[in-house]
């Protein structure tokens, strides 16, 4: 759909993929092929290598660099994603919360390594309930600092992260939404989209990338869904055949929480993702409200 506005209107594609960052994470990232790349402007894809890091503060300060480069050309940023957290953080900026504590993380690790994280995910559920509802039991990276938060400062992550700083965001919005309105279609796709991405190759780039940067599971980028379980399956931690059953399951839990984020958002101009007239609905919609006028 946004390379369809994109061949109709004046705009230039920013990413909000948390996995599209990284170079050399193609196929498992959906990234666009070098065709369409070379045909629509795209940006914030290939930010940086699958060792580094890359975070929602600076893809704010990234993303706000190249919408006003691209306002300044007379154009319009289309953002297409993906990673909510970062179209959240981009319009509201980021809450005020501690940076990390070694002393603490080394403690918190220890009582994971002692007790399991579905145990700390259990305590954090006690101190911070809401979002313990929003993270998985194994998600340990994300347990770790929720808990850490309410060590550090006394209060629940959640309630810290309702109190938003004022963020300077000089920009009009129009929102569009798609949304399957048939849950057991984007079921079979997803399934679909798994397979396809195995038959392009997902296992030898993971490979390659591992041999290349020498990262492992913990890394940021290999925990990005669909690279952390064929980095199980390459450590003959899970068979094939469970890979693929937790690489679809983990793809649908995504679909599941990016939905939820969706229907939480105000302002929407929702369409269905499966209407055979989709892309005719969107671009009426955007002639009848002049938005290049």
């Amino acid at each position: 759909m946004a390379l369809e506005i994109a061949r109709r209107f004046p705009v230039e594609i920013i990413g909000v993929d948390s996995a599209q960052v990284y170079r050399f994470m193609d196929i498992g990232s959906a990234k666009p092929d070098k065709l369409i790349l070379s045909e629509i402007p795209h940006h914030l894809i290939d930010l940086i290598d699958p060792d580094e890091n890359y975070s929602a503060a600076r893809f704010r300060e990234d993303a706000l660099s190249v919408m006003r480069e691209i306002t300044a050309r007379g154009r319009v940023p289309l953002l297409v994603g993906g990673t909510m957290l970062y179209f959240k953080v981009l319009r509201q900026g980021l809450a005020a919360l501690p940076p990390a504590d070694d002393s603490v993380r080394r403690a918190l690790e220890q009582q994971a390594l002692d007790k399991g994280w579905p145990a700390m995910h259990a305590v954090l559920s006690q101190l911070d309930p809401v979002t313990a509802g929003r993270i998985q039991p194994n998600d340990s990276q994300r347990i770790q600092r929720a808990l850490e938060v309410c060590y550090l400062t006394g209060k629940p992550m959640s309630e810290m992260l309702e109190q938003q700083q004022n963020a300077d965001f000089p920009f009009r919005v129009f929102n569009i939404a798609l949304l399957p309105g048939d849950r057991s279609v984007l079921h079979d796709r997803i399934s679909q989209r798994f397979a396809t991405m195995l038959e392009a190759g997902l296992i030898d780039e993971v490979r390659l990338i591992r041999e290349q940067f020498h990262v492992n599971g913990d890394m940021p980028s290999m925990r990005c869904v669909g690279y952390r379980q064929v980095c199980m399956y390459l450590d003959n931690e899970i068979s094939f055949a469970r890979m693929q059953e937790t690489g679809v399951f983990a793809t649908r839990q995504l679909a599941k929480r990016q939905l939820t984020w969706l229907r939480s958002m105000s302002g929407l101009q929702i369409f269905d993702c499966l209407e055979n007239r989709l892309a005719r609905q969107i671009i009426d919609l955007i002639q009848a409200q002049r938005l290049f006028s």
